[in-house]
């Protein structure tokens, strides 16, 4: 039996890590006890680079609707100008759910790049 707490931490884990290859800054939240400073729950992942609260699905039956309610919600209370959804399922590839204010800000190029041209270059 599969531990969904535990694919739920290994989704995490993979997320921060796509992000950080794509060169973003970005960790677990609640490897740092779960809590921010002021006892408010972590989120999934910190990424300081973008903004956007990053909620992360690692399951193969999605309920998509309770997932954006969730990153909408969480948004607010972090104060993460976006939202969006990873959600992988067992073999697949990540996928990437948000509304059209983040998608198109992000196609825009709002979203500053941190890496340098160099960086950029060696891909």
């Amino acid at each position: 039996m599969v531990n969904s707490r535990d694919k739920g931490k290994r989704g995490e884990r993979e997320w921060a890590g796509v992000l950080r290859d794509e060169g973003f800054t970005a960790y677990r939240g609640s490897q740092y006890s779960g809590k921010t400073p002021d006892g408010l729950p972590s989120p999934d992942i910190h990424c300081p680079d973008l903004p956007i609260h990053w909620e992360v699905k690692r399951t193969n039956k999605l309920n998509l609707r309770a997932a954006v309610n969730q990153a909408k919600d969480d948004s607010r209370r972090y104060g993460a100008e976006h939202w969006a959804v990873a959600w992988r399922e067992d073999n697949g590839e990540w996928l990437i759910i948000t509304d059209r204010n983040t998608h198109f800000a992000a196609v825009r190029g709002d979203f500053a790049d941190p890496r340098t041209d160099e960086d950029i270059n060696e891909k």
